[in-house]
Parts: C-alpha cells; sequence; structure tokens
C-alpha cells in the first residue's frame, strides 16, 4: 500500500472551515480529516456527500451505519471500521450484535439489515454489477428500488473516505480506538 508522505502542506480556507466545523460538532478533528484535507477536492467532496448522505438517502441513522461499515468491511478499512463501530455504539444506535456481525464477516441477525448489508456488500465487491436475483431479495426483505441508489450513495461516500485511508494511513483517534478493527 502506499504510504503518501503529506509534510509541509499548506491547507485552503476551505480546509479550515471544514476542519473548524468537525471541530465545532465533535469535540476534536478526525485525523482521517486532517489527512483528507490536504486536498480541499477531496475533503469538500467528502463532507458534503456524507452529509448529502445522511440527511437524503432514505436510510435509518442504524441502516445507514450498516451500509458504511458493509463498505468499509469489503474495502479493508481499518479506520473507518473502528470510526463507523464507534458511531454504531454511541450515536446511532445499531445493536452491538450486528456491528459485531459485521466486524467479523458473520450473518448479521436482523433478516433486513442483512438483506442491506449483502447487497452493499456485493455492489462494493462487484463495483456495482449486481444480478437481479439480488436485487429482488434486497426488494422482498423490505426495501425499494430508490433504495438501490441510495447505496450507492452511500458506497461513493466510504469509497472516498476508505481509499483516501488506505494512502495517508490515518491514526486512529483516542474516540474510536476501543472499536479498533484489523480484518
Amino acid at each position: 500500500m502506499a504510504n503518501l508522505k503529506l509534510e509541509n502542506v499548506t491547507t485552503s480556507q476551505k480546509t479550515n472551515e471544514i476542519l473548524d466545523n468537525a471541530k465545532n460538532n465533535l469535540g476534536f478533528v478526525p485525523a482521517m480529516y486532517v489527512k483528507m484535507g490536504a486536498n480541499t477536492a477531496l475533503l469538500d467532496a467528502y463532507t458534503y456527500s456524507y452529509n448529502s448522505f445522511r440527511a437524503n438517502a432514505g436510510f435509518s441513522p442504524v441502516e445507514q451505519e450498516v451500509i458504511f461499515l458493509s463498505v468499509a468491511y469489503e474495502n479493508n478499512c481499518e479506520y473507518c471500521m473502528g470510526a463507523h463501530s464507534f458511531i454504531a455504539d454511541k450515536m446511532s444506535k445499531v445493536p452491538v450484535e450486528v456491528t459485531d456481525a459485521i466486524r467479523e464477516g458473520k450473518q448479521i441477525p436482523d433478516v433486513k439489515l442483512a438483506a442491506l448489508s449483502k447487497l452493499t456488500r456485493s455492489l462494493t465487491v462487484n463495483r456495482g454489477n449486481v444480478s437481479q436475483a439480488e436485487v429482488d431479495a434486497f426488494l422482498a426483505a423490505g426495501y425499494s428500488e430508490v433504495q438501490v441508489l441510495g447505496i450507492i450513495a452511500g458506497i461513493a461516500v466510504k469509497t472516498m473516505s476508505n481509499y483516501s485511508n488506505h494512502n495517508t494511513h490515518p491514526e486512529i483517534d483516542a474516540a474510536f480506538a476501543g472499536r479498533a478493527w484489523k480484518k
């Protein structure tokens, strides 16, 4: 894996605004944001898309975390698995057995969330090329065709952060350390 050395990087005003906003909202600036902030376009696109996904994709906070964790698992992103496990536990109130099943690559005990994770993982691994049978199974679990597109938005968001993390290797923040992960 690449290890970009982002030394002596001057951040833009836009990046500084995003980092200040993160600090105001979270109480700290995630290491991932600092690394992504070396390129304003990446950090701006990520934060905008992340917020839009949260507000507009048509999923509950629990379902959003299932999507994010499923993508991070398939992309083997240690940082995002730790961060989103923490968010799932503390903010989105995902049942711990659901989060742990995703983290361990095991069957999720909730049938509907299992269908969501399964399609998300397949879309991620297969770069969007899934069978009609896979989509039909997702729909049979109680989801809609529009939500297939919402999953794609979630995959796009996490792919940006996963790929950035693979190349910049941010240290996991203290807040997330209790949910650190290795595949």
